[in-house]
């Protein structure tokens, strides 16, 4: 019995490794395409022409960037590092980092879809969960306050971007690109050389990330997760950031996750649907292609900081504009509470 359950942990750890490694596997794919096309088709004069002067304003105008480059948060990474080649500010580029998994229009979408009906369920106080228009937009403000922030902080504290970049990274890639060869086949080898390069850059860290998510993941479970949630709200909320950062999901499919915790607090699923985009272990290892540790502390530190602080005001907003209700024996429960039952 011992050896069958040892088996069945190592078919559970292959299960979820390649779930993760595969669900990420074509945004990092699309995401090094289009770092290659930035590379070879967007010249760095054209963003200094249409990005805002002032540094604040190209903070909030970073956090907007995804509903222009609509990627999860593993597609974002090569994206990012080529704008910060072509001259974004550091702070804007982090403003798009965390806030692009989040503020895009699939992902928005998704969320709608796995929280509509939520608002029919009960907790054992009595009150209702957060449905799918609040949970959108919760979501979409809490995600975009907090990148926003994050990248007024490294503007702040870190002037001069060459100094929490990995070498080589702050290089502007421009100055000799009219005197790149113009043609088809030209264009296409420079185009795929950037982009197999971004790739393999990048799929190392993911399989290490996606590796040690699985390792944890066997042994997380909803109820063990949900248990905290009456009667601990801070810790509810606490817990449900680091499941957040263990599971490793792509933002496009996590509000399905999130739904299945029925149980939980809305400011606690909010929490992990806005800090997991933002920083997980995959995340983390990735980043050091591009970020010294001291810039990765950073703005670890300042994210987990302003979703704590945002989810406790949430969950204030949540206590005080709902009403405990008479809860029946057979509480409604939408089907997107019920798919993905098992993360």
């Amino acid at each position: 019995m011992h050896d069958m359950d040892i088996l069945l942990k190592i078919k559970d750890f292959l299960l979820i490794f390649t779930s993760i490694f595969y669900e990420a596997l074509p945004f990092i794919v699309l995401g090094a395409i289009i770092a290659g096309l930035l590379e070879e088709f967007l010249p760095s004069k054209l963003l200094g022409k249409i990005f805002p002067k002032k540094a604040a304003m190209g903070v909030f105008a970073g956090g907007f960037l995804g509903l222009v480059f609509p990627m999860c948060e593993c597609g974002i990474i090569p994206i990012m590092r080529r704008l910060l080649r072509k001259g974004l500010p550091l702070s804007s580029c982090v403003a798009y980092l965390l806030a692009g998994p989040v503020i895009n229009p699939i992902v928005l979408f998704s969320t709608y879809t796995a929280f509509s009906g939520m608002e029919n369920t009960l907790l054992a106080d009595g009150r209702s969960q957060w449905g799918a228009g609040p949970m959108t937009f919760a979501r979409a403000i809490s995600a975009y306050l907090v990148a926003v922030g994050t990248g007024l902080i490294i503007h702040l504290l870190y002037p001069d971007p060459k100094t929490v970049l990995v070498e080589g990274i702050s290089q502007t890639l421009d100055s000799d690109e009219e005197n790149k060869p113009k043609g088809l086949w030209s264009r296409l080898d420079r185009i795929t050389g950037v982009a197999v390069h971004d790739f393999l850059d990048i799929a190392f860290f993911l399989t290490i990330g996606a590796l040690l998510s699985a390792g944890i993941r066997i042994f997380l479970t909803q109820e063990e997760i949900s248990g905290l949630s009456d009667t601990w709200p801070i810790l509810s909320i606490a817990l449900m950031m680091l499941v957040g950062f263990v599971l490793c999901l792509c933002s496009e499919a996590d509000a399905f996750i999130a739904a299945a915790f029925v149980k939980m607090i809305p400011a606690a699923k909010l929490g992990f649907l806005v800090f997991g985009p933002m920083m997980d272990l995959k995340l983390l290892l990735m980043y050091t292609r591009i970020f010294k540790p001291k810039l990765i502390a950073t703005i670890l530190t300042a994210v987990a900081i302003q979703v704590l602080v945002y989810m406790l005001i949430t969950h204030a907003f949540w206590l005080r504009n709902s009403n405990p209700q008479v809860q029946t024996a057979n509480p409604t429960i939408s089907v997107s509470q019920e798919v993905n039952q098992t993360p």
